[in-house]
């Protein structure tokens, strides 16, 4: 083969669950005997190798053919305000090495950029690299223009959209690169991961800022320019109104997400800064912050509705640091939710806290670098 990884039975393997020679068979539309040649040359090359047995109507077990997870070794990264996670992966997405790298997105660029190259470089020549990068993933905290692989506009990556990112750190670190919306992909690695069977799941995120990733049909939405799912930047009718850091009064985010709840915190006295000191004061118990949070939960519920009335998902996720509040963030959100959408809409709707932990954004991140694998460059 000129290249493998264009090969059909590699990609059907690369971005799916292991299967059967039979079912790749008909899902390739392959004769038998020329999936069982391409199989035998991949498996030959390292691409894939035997998985798990099924079980069969009658006979022998039919053996099952899974990707190779340390054919090729990947780098996703999560990039947040204050920090960002860098992560080595392997074709299965299962995490090898991290690494933490405190950051700063009002600082210059540049240097930001070089901190971030820095750690995956390092990720990428040291000892837990089970095999060569082949590509790198990049979650981002704004709206991204997904075709042309730049930030567009962006509400807190201030001075950002000028630079060519993806193109700054292929040439950087030698590799290829894709980037996303951080919601975007943690959406997609939520459903992907935890509601594989899924086709029409919402995900919002309560953290520092809100936003959210909607699955349609098994499709992820990005949208005509980048912004779909910023629901942050809704105007929140109950006054007095908020300012927002956007610049706008009302939003979303500036009565409800974690910045928001720090600046009211401080204003009666805590010592408070972000989203992550927002949940150690609520898990302490007090009663001033459980008070603003299930606020919140409520706040994020009304959204909620309306993306449940318009887009009628089977799951509606919320992750985030906000998140960490579990039922008390579910019930304001449902309790929203049930009082505003007709029953036909939430009579089978899940509501659900992410299953995926910190590693939600370095993993969808992941996948976005994996599934340019198999795509012609």
């Amino acid at each position: 083969m000129e290249n493998p990884h264009l090969d059909p039975i590699f990609h059907l393997l690369l971005n799916g669950p292991p299967r059967s020679a039979r079912e790749i068979e008909a899902r390739v539309g392959l004769s038998r005997v020329t999936a069982a040649q391409r199989i035998r040359q991949l498996q030959q090359g390292g691409l894939i190798v035997e998985g798990e047995s099924f079980a069969s109507g009658g006979g022998r077990p039919a053996r099952s053919w899974r990707v190779n997870p340390h054919h090729r070794n990947l780098i996703g990264i999560d990039v947040g305000e204050q920090m960002a996670r860098v992560t080595l992966l392997n074709l299965a997405l299962e995490p090898l090495e991290d690494a933490l790298a405190e950051i700063d997105l009002r600082d210059d660029p540049a240097r930001t950029l070089e901190t971030l190259a820095a750690c995956a470089e390092r990720l990428a020549r040291g000892s837990m690299a089970s095999a060569p990068v082949a590509g790198l993933g990049i979650a981002l905290p704004a709206p991204i223009d997904y075709p042309q692989g730049r930030i567009a506009k962006p509400s807190v990556m201030y001075g950002w959209e000028r630079l060519d990112l993806r193109n700054l750190l292929r040439t950087r670190l030698e590799m290829p690169v894709a980037m996303d919306n951080d919601v975007n992909l943690m959406c997609l690695a939520e459903q992907q991961l935890h509601w594989p069977d899924t086709r029409h799941l919402v995900f919002i995120k309560a953290g520092t800022g809100i936003g959210c990733g909607m699955i349609t049909d098994g499709h992820l939405l990005r949208g005509a320019f980048g912004t779909s799912g910023d629901i942050g930047h809704i105007q929140h009718s109950p006054e007095p109104h908020q300012l927002c850091r956007c610049g706008k009064q009302g939003c979303i985010e500036a009565h409800a997400a974690g910045w928001a709840l720090a600046r009211d915190l401080q204003a009666q006295g805590f010592d408070c800064r972000d989203a992550r000191e927002v949940m150690q004061i609520y898990a302490r118990g007090t009663p001033e912050c459980r008070a603003l949070v299930n606020a919140s939960s409520r706040i994020i519920g009304t959204v909620a509705a309306d993306l449940v009335a318009v887009l009628n998902p089977e799951v509606l996720v919320v992750g985030g640091t906000l998140s960490g509040a579990g039922e008390a963030m579910l019930a304001g959100i449902r309790e929203r939710v049930y009082q505003r959408c007709l029953p036909l809409a939430t009579e089978r709707l899940q509501v659900a806290c992410a299953r995926g932990g910190d590693r939600l954004g370095v993993l969808g991140a992941g996948m976005l670098a994996r599934a340019r694998l198999s795509e012609p460059r």
